[in-house]
């Protein structure tokens, strides 16, 4: 019986964090491939100028991402985990395979951008939703004394993401097309990819059993036609999460999403060897994850999440300044590697922390709606704040910006309680 029980936790999560990896593939491939495509969408003006109306549209498409958490996270507190996990991602496969059709502006003019921001509107709602309600599952069908290693995972395939897409680039770059053709039409390929490894994403988490934890409060009770009501009704928990992500999100974006233009547009390297670096950095930052996230199951979530808060205050303006005069690649590794490092201390286990934060019945709206209305506001402009800081000769006032927000989360680390030993989960049933 034991046996079957871990057998089927483990093609939960399995199945839970493929889906999850999937919708963050989608969702990384707009920014990995945006050097190539801007061009196509928005001619005319320099590199910089390009990037920042690309970038524009990649913040709008964070704004989608509170209507997402709200959205998603009703449909998985009312009508299950497993319904509302199909149905993100669902809307992940219509936006991707959007992009990979929509014409040009050089074929349709200013329909061209549009389009294109439609497609990304809905990626967006898909992605805001997503982050809850896989947080949700995984850390629901966890072992109260592994959780925080089993909700790893999902920085593991969130991040995954973003590697697949930048292998899938390396592929494109130094093995099957030229700079030219990339920039022409081989930056639909990974959007087409992704469309159809939605629909595999779709099948497999249909196959998903739905947790006990959401089985339990619909046994119980009649599910809350008002959920939002009663998710004020946790002001503490809901500030908390706000407090908590702030930091975070912003340095995971700009040490990840941002970096690989960054290196391009301001360290001056070749856009090969920028995804070349950011590739390898994020395939040791996801290994790091699920070490991050067994440790905290020992010394707790608290301690860790300082460690960033700290670390991440310090360092991030002289980490990003000395970045700007580096020359020789290893030491550019080296760099970035630190960077993400640090931001593990936050990435490994904050969506365990927030599911932590609130009882099962509103859960994924708890965690997923302030997150998401946080990262819109800065994660989604994390980038573009960073170009427009460059556009105006001032790119440096960007680190203290970054190094600001993080003391501001270290702040809330250093009064929350720690979450391991005292949670909402714990009257909950194991699985």
């Amino acid at each position: 019986m034991k046996e079957n029980i871990s057998r089927q936790r483990i093609k939960s999560i399995t199945g839970g964090a493929i889906g999850n990896l999937v919708e963050w593939f989608d969702w990384y491939t707009y920014s990995a491939f945006a050097i190539y495509f801007s061009a196509s969408f928005f001619p005319g003006g320099d590199q910089t100028a390009q990037l920042l109306q690309t970038a524009g549209i990649f913040a709008l498409g964070f704004i989608m991402r509170p209507i997402g958490g709200w959205l998603i996270g009703i449909l998985s507190d009312r009508y299950g985990r497993k319904y509302a996990m199909t149905f993100s991602v669902a809307l992940m496969s219509f936006g991707s395979l959007m992009i990979a059709v929509v014409p040009v502006y050089a074929t349709i003019g200013v329909f061209a951008p549009i389009l294109l921001l439609i497609a990304r509107l809905l990626q967006g709602l898909s992605v805001g939703g997503e982050y809850g309600v896989s947080a949700t599952y995984l850390s629901e069908v966890a072992t109260p004394s592994y959780r925080g290693f089993y909700s790893s995972f999902q920085y593991v395939t969130l991040v995954g993401g973003q590697i697949a897409a930048l292998a899938i680039q390396l592929v494109l770059q130094f093995v099957l097309l030229t700079e030219q053709q990339l920039q022409a039409w081989g930056w639909r390929i990974p959007f087409a990819i992704g469309g159809i490894l939605s629909v595999v994403a779709f099948y497999i988490r249909k196959q998903l059993h739905e947790t006990h934890a959401f089985l339990e409060v619909k046994g119980k009770k009649s599910i809350s036609k008002h959920l939002v009501i009663d998710l004020l009704k946790h002001p503490k928990a809901v500030l908390t999460v706000i407090g908590l992500t702030l930091g975070g999100t912003i340095a995971f974006y700009t040490y990840t999403t941002y970096m690989q233009k960054f290196l391009v547009n301001s360290v001056g390297i070749t856009k090969p060897f920028a995804t070349l670096l950011s590739f390898v950095t994020l395939l040791l930052f996801a290994l790091l994850q699920p070490l991050f996230g067994s440790l905290s199951d020992k010394i707790g979530r608290r301690p860790l999440l300082i460690a960033f808060g700290v670390l991440g205050t310090l360092l991030t303006v002289p980490i990003l300044s000395v970045l700007i005069h580096v020359a020789v690649y290893w030491q550019i590794f080296l760099l970035m590697m630190l960077s993400l490092v640090i931001v593990s201390g936050y990435t490994s286990i904050n969506a365990v922390v927030k599911a932590e934060l609130f009882p099962a019945y509103i859960r994924t709206l708890g965690v997923g709606l302030p997150y998401a209305v946080t990262v819109a506001i800065f994660g989604g402009s994390a980038e573009y704040i960073a170009l427009w800081c460059k556009q105006i000769g001032h790119e440096n006032y960007f680190y203290y910006y970054v190094s600001g927000c993080i003391f501001i989360s270290l702040i809330v680390y250093l009064f929350m309680a720690d979450t391991k030993d005292k949670n909402e989960m714990q009257s909950e049933k194991d699985g």
